[in-house]
């Protein structure tokens, strides 16, 4: 288990790697052991949401400079896992949306930590309950490209009572699979989100990779400053090095 100081233009922050996720430990370390971050910007910095770094193109960037887009000519393999969750602190891998990502594979080398917003326990209800919505409605969206051909067939030939029952069949099939493993937040993740905070509403989506063991008032600090538009800082909020600990 990996640990590295970051330390910035306002304070230290040390991250501990989880070994859950060794494609992204290792070439984390990769890139802070050969100084990649060094002098690269939180170039993105949400009030209440989280802060991000990482992009290479950030390094003397000036102001106005379009950012986010950098990185090294790779990406990563997901490792997105249901017990590694967006609490506050938690560090995650950026990547693209899922329209142009549909494996929801990180980039290179971007990063964000998470602060999020403090929730009550009625509001997560609400949330759990939208999750097993949009959870029925994406399984069943993938029952229906499965039997594309068939429904094709169907429309083609102006079946319409056919559709009609294909719809209802697999519309139980989704609510029958999702019921089998439903989507929702563990003990440990309503905990952590009603008395420490975090995003939760992006679990499952991205990879978390680790946490921050030190420096939480510093993440405080950078999510709060004042920013232009873009999310970019108005003043620069630096990685002066990242130093990989014992």
């Amino acid at each position: 288990m990996a640990n590295i100081k970051i330390s910035t233009s306002l304070g230290d922050i040390t991250v501990r790697l989880y070994d859950d996720t060794p494609i992204h430990r290792d070439n984390f370390l990769k890139l802070a052991s050969e100084g990649y971050y060094n002098g690269t910007l939180f170039h993105r910095v949400i009030r209440d949401f989280m802060i991000q770094g990482g992009d290479p193109d950030s390094k003397g960037a000036p102001a106005g400079k379009q950012l986010g887009v950098g990185g090294p000519d790779y990406t990563l393999q997901a490792e997105i896992k249901p017990h590694l969750f967006h609490k506050r602190g938690a560090l995650c891998a950026a990547r693209l949306g899922d329209e142009v990502n549909p494996n929801r594979e990180s980039s290179g080398s971007q990063f964000y930590i998470v602060w999020g917003s403090v929730y009550n326990p009625s509001q997560l209800k609400q949330m759990e309950k939208q999750m097993k919505q949009n959870q029925v409605a994406v399984t069943f969206n993938d029952l229906v490209s499965y039997h594309k051909e068939e429904i094709m067939n169907m429309r083609r030939n102006r079946d319409r009572a056919g559709l009609q029952a294909m719809q209802e069949q697999l519309l139980k099939e989704a609510e029958d699979i999702c019921k089998a493993n439903p989507a929702g937040f563990t003990e440990e993740q309503a905990q952590a989100y009603t008395t420490v905070g975090g995003t939760p509403h992006l679990d499952g989506q991205y990879t978390v990779f680790g946490e921050v063991t030190d420096g939480l008032a510093v993440v405080e600090k950078i999510q709060g400053v004042k920013t232009l538009r873009g999310d970019r800082p108005c003043d620069d909020v630096k990685v002066i090095a990242m130093t990989v600990e014992a």
